[in-house]
């Protein structure tokens, strides 16, 4: 078979039979989710039309606005997710609790974390936009109903993780362990079409990724090493600045091209903006998959183990190499203002 002709289908079915032993649940779960990201992506593009667009009235757990697109993105995917049958405890960043779901037998292997429509407040100025997701497989006994210990578990547990990015076109990205690999939606078929082969993101890059505005607000050691790459020393040219503001476009960019994708904490919030376990988490995985490297600036992202399903961390993302030279210069920063104030 061609690969570019290969559907998500095809290819996670293709995976299976390395296990002889696989019951069909997890593509069930993949089929399920991919569909979920079809509806979501057809609202995206109408949502003009349709009349989608601004907020919903009400704020979700963080104290954020909820758009109505948030609403519609978080109903689908719940929606279509326990009906599939393959999952035992599901948590959004639209929902306080996770929704804890009752089993028959070995039904309902998979726990999924997920930010429906990651992006949402650009939504209104037709900047892309994504729903980012991590599965796990689950930790308590079969049978039972799902509990949220399904979902507290490391990075390093990770099972399968990934993102829908909805722009110019819509891109389904994600790794099961072995890998990562792109799929693009062919809107005449309704089908994910594997495009992007074994991922690799470059040690190296030429684009920063950060929000600027917030630099005054941010530790000296965050600051010397974001200059290190807005003006570094011998030939090396400066890195380009760009920030979408969405973190899917702002990390498939980074995936794909490399660079550095930084959301670092500050005076404001110290333990940062983005949340462990369905964003921070699966990019992360990706990006270990793809060769490059995720940090909170101390230890890396993947062994983190969520406190809570809403936990927030500094995140560091990119290419090896940059993020090597990212936390060296990060450290050294750190190192200087310490024995300075002592």
């Amino acid at each position: 078979m061609d690969p570019r002709s290969m559907t998500l289908t095809e290819a996670i079915h293709l995976g299976q039979q390395q296990h002889p032993d696989a019951s069909g649940e997890f593509t069930m779960l993949i089929e399920s989710l991919g569909l979920a990201c079809k509806i979501i992506s057809r609202e995206v593009n109408r949502a003009g039309l349709g009349k989608m667009m601004g907020l919903a009235g009400r704020k979700n757990i963080q104290g954020e606005d909820v758009a109505q697109l948030d609403e519609f993105a978080n109903e689908t995917l719940v929606s279509t997710l326990t009906r599939c049958g393959s999952v035992s405890t599901i948590a959004s960043e639209e929902l306080a609790v996770p929704i804890r779901l009752p089993s028959v037998d070995s039904e309902g292997k998979y726990a999924i974390a997920f930010d429906p429509l990651d992006g949402s407040s650009n939504i209104d100025v037709g900047v892309t936009v994504g729903t980012i997701f991590s599965i796990y497989r689950r930790k308590s006994a079969d049978g039972t109903i799902g509990d949220v210990a399904d979902l507290l578990q490391p990075g390093r547990a990770l099972l399968a993780a990934g993102y829908a990015l909805y722009g110019s076109s819509t891109i389904l990205v994600m790794s099961v362990g072995r890998g990562v690999q792109g799929f693009t939606l062919d809107p005449g078929l309704g089908e994910f079409l594997l495009s992007h082969q074994k991922i690799t993101v470059p040690p190296r890059g030429k684009i920063l990724s950060v929000n600027t505005g917030n630099r005054t607000r941010w530790s000296t050691a965050t600051r010397r090493a974001v200059e290190r790459f807005e003006s570094p020393r011998g030939a090396t040219a400066p890195y380009s600045m760009r920030y979408v503001g969405s973190m899917v476009a702002d990390v498939h960019r980074t995936l794909l091209k490399g660079g550095l994708f930084l959301y670092p904490g500050d005076e404001k919030a110290p333990r940062g903006k983005l949340r462990l376990l369905y964003e921070a988490l699966p990019m992360a995985f990706l990006f270990d998959q793809a060769g490059g490297l995720g940090s909170d600036g101390e230890r890396s992202l993947l062994d983190l183990v969520p406190e809570d399903l809403h936990q927030r961390v500094p995140v560091i993302l990119g290419g090896r190499s940059d993020v090597e030279d990212f936390l060296s210069a990060y450290h050294n920063a750190s190192k200087d203002s310490s024995s300075t104030s002592g």
